[in-house]
């Protein structure tokens, strides 16, 4: 199957201090890869240099290949602002604009590409809060301040305004950590809904909902104390659950350490 992205020998630093070595992945068009691993192992960090988020962090770069669709995002003479329309960020608390309605919430990636036309900003509206499954919910109240949703509500709010702009891929940083049960299952049913269109790369730390919801899991750890960390195996999700090539990703699915 074609590669929607490719990641190959990637190293991330922080300053001198060296986050992630060596990792080199592909991720399939319309899916749903899920990178887990205990906390400070990098998977995090990997995740933000997908669509160049983790360059925003005084000091921190990285090295080697990340490529969309065959197109190195790292390349010369291109814009990480393009990027970041085309690999969208789904964070892992809500974070809809605090001063604009559920709206403006909405279409704020369009307004700042210049979009002012009502028809289309009306169109994409409620076609990305369709998306979103959250239209039925919120169509009589558009006008009203966006943090006065729920918090699920919220968050599936910022999954519509991540796909108003009509990315590639949707990356999300465990986007139910915050949640309750019944959010997070609203969610995970929006993510098997979006890979029919999307790219979906999501980082957990609940392993049942990267089980659940993930096509691929990707399994990352510490390489050793102090050490960077690094892709232990990445694999079909039943795989890496039922019978991983590694001993570590055994070890870590099973409870016995992470």
């Amino acid at each position: 199957m074609a590669k929607r992205i490719e990641v190959k020998d990637l190293n991330i630093y922080y300053g001198s201090y060296h986050a992630v070595q060596d990792v080199s992945l592909t991720v399939e068009p319309r899916s749903v890869t899920a990178f887990i691993g205990p906390s400070g192992c990098g998977k995090s960090t990997v995740l933000r240099t997908l669509n160049r988020m983790h360059e925003v962090i005084p000091g921190a770069y990285a090295e080697g290949l990340v490529a969309l669709d065959g197109v190195d995002l790292y390349g010369k003479g291109v814009d990480p602002v393009a990027v970041r329309r085309q690999v969208g960020m789904v964070f892992q608390r809500a974070n809809p604009f605090p001063s604009m309605s559920i709206y403006e919430n909405v279409v704020a990636g369009l307004r700042l590409n210049g979009v002012n036309d009502k028809k289309t900003l009306n169109e994409v509206a409620e076609k990305s809060l369709q998306g979103a499954n959250l239209w039925n919910e919120v169509k009589d109240r558009l006008d009203k301040p966006g943090v006065g949703l729920s918090g699920g509500q919220q968050q599936r709010l910022c999954i519509a305004r991540a796909i108003a702009v009509s990315p590639q891929v949707i990356l999300m940083d465990e986007p139910c950590s915050a949640l309750d049960p019944i959010s997070t299952l609203a969610i995970e049913d929006l993510i098997q809904e979006l890979k029919q269109q999307y790219t979906v790369v999501i980082v957990t730390h609940n392993m049942q909902q990267a089980a659940r919801v993930s096509d691929r899991t990707a399994f990352f750890n510490l390489s050793a104390q102090g050490k960077p960390g690094e892709l232990v195996e990445i694999d079909d999700t039943e795989k890496i659950f039922s019978n991983p090539a590694k001993k570590a990703t055994e070890d870590y699915i099973s409870g016995r350490f992470g």
